[in-house]
């Protein structure tokens, strides 16, 4: 009996000590882990991919950990996104911001993604999906590569970052929701969104002075230097400018147009410069349109584009007659980037043609325009931006074909095709 006892004895010692051996290893362990590493994976091509951000790759499909999951929490009226996200379809982007021609910011229904130089592979091929919310983001401006801020589309929610994307923090609200003007920022407190302006990062907005009969919406260079467009009768067109943010406005150009404006597009990358562009009428898929450009305060302006068509009527405000100035590729305009004083792109769209997109510039101040020689897929959103004169990107999205990201290093004289992002999902499929 003795024996046994003793037996049983020997036994619950050795399990005790094995056990706290166990234990002792596993406290280790996870001490020793960083709170933030990052856990990996193996993805389809069989590279490893860090999880916490989807990860998506030059084929255009997406890798996630399985255990993602969208971490948006409601902080005091603020919602926060860290890096762990679900996995979300980037079939629609409606949103482009570069940083350098190697990195950038797009954005879609309920998500912002980044891209930056990778030792291998083309501009663009991976991507990092860093936020995931509601609405559609309608706009992202980068002031550089660690402060971005955008906008949603339906709500005029603003959200911001100041560590390059790892976090989005919803900081205030855009006034006019979805009728938001251009959103930049000149610091990482001071901002303008057409008549609104924000000292505070955008938490709060204030509104500057306007005049009446405005057609869409102003642009404020800064707090002094603003450029608006005024319609007082269908057949008058004044373009105003204010250096003392709105208390005057002092007319610098008039001119008078068939009918009615439909939208002014203003961009200003100087104190005195600025490019506007004015849409008249629409018919038979056909829409016309002028660009302007001024370098010194509105004193001048030159005629830069002149797209009149047979269903739009004449190109406003500027005559039938006057067939010196040049047009733009396309029956409709497309997005206007001006990136300094002497160079804007614009690009041109055509529903019925094979390829509907194309892109034209200017790099003397309008003085010429080049139309550039390629056609692109997708009838959907077109979205052109630049990081200098020479580098930028392009992409256009479809109803049906996933939306292709282009890139150019010569100004936009060559385009080539850098990633294919994910086909849209048909209905019923």
């Amino acid at each position: 009996m003795k024996k046994k006892t003793s037996v049983w004895v020997l036994l619950l010692a050795v399990a005790i000590v094995a056990g706290c051996e166990t234990g002792s290893q596993t406290g280790q362990t996870a001490q020793n882990k960083p709170k933030d590493s990052a856990s990996t994976q193996v993805n389809d091509s069989g590279a490893t991919v860090d999880t916490p951000e989807q990860q998506t790759a030059s084929d255009g499909k997406s890798s996630t950990s399985p255990s993602s999951t969208d971490k948006a929490v409601e902080t005091g009226g603020q919602t926060k996104t860290d890096a762990s996200i679900a996995n979300v379809r980037m079939d629609n982007i409606t949103a482009l911001r570069l940083i350098d021609g190697q990195s950038g910011w797009i954005g879609g229904n309920g998500w912002i993604a980044r891209t930056d130089a990778a030792p291998s592979g083309s501009v663009g091929s991976a991507w990092n999906v860093q936020y995931q919310g509601k609405g559609t983001v309608q706009q992202i401006f980068a002031l550089n590569g660690e402060q971005a801020w955008a906008v949603m589309e339906d709500s005029g929610s603003l959200l911001a970052t100041h560590d390059g994307g790892k976090h989005w923090e919803a900081v205030g609200t855009v006034p006019e929701q979805g009728q938001a003007g251009f959103l930049h920022f000149v610091s990482s407190k001071e901002g303008f969104s057409g008549n609104q302006y924000t000292k505070d990062g955008g938490q709060s907005w204030s509104s500057l002075l306007v005049p009446s009969h405005m057609v869409g919406q102003p642009y404020f260079h800064d707090r002094q230097n603003g450029w608006t467009v005024t319609q007082k009768t269908d057949r008058s067109i004044q373009i105003l400018h204010t250096v003392n943010g709105g208390q005057n406005w002092t007319p610098v150009m008039s001119r008078t147009t068939e009918g009615p404006l439909n939208g002014v597009t203003i961009r200003s990358v100087g104190r005195g410069n600025a490019w506007i562009e004015l849409v008249g009428d629409t018919g038979m898929n056909q829409t016309s349109y002028s660009l302007w450009h001024t370098a010194d305060s509105g004193q001048s302006w030159r005629t830069v584009l002149a797209n009149s068509t047979a269903g739009g009527g004449p190109a406003p405000g500027v005559s039938q007659q006057d067939n010196q100035v040049a047009k733009n590729e396309g029956t409709a305009p497309g997005m206007l980037y001006a990136v300094n004083s002497s160079t804007a792109l614009m690009g041109g769209y055509c529903a019925p043609c094979d390829k509907p997109n194309t892109i034209g510039w200017t790099n003397d101040g309008g003085k010429t325009w080049n139309n550039g020689k390629q056609g692109f897929d997708g009838y959907g959103g077109q979205q052109i931006g630049m990081a200098n004169a020479k580098e930028g990107w392009a992409i256009f999205s479809d109803s049906e074909q996933a939306p292709i990201l282009y890139t150019t290093s010569d100004g936009g004289q060559h385009w080539t095709q850098s990633h294919v992002f994910d086909k849209p999902v048909t209905p019923g499929s």
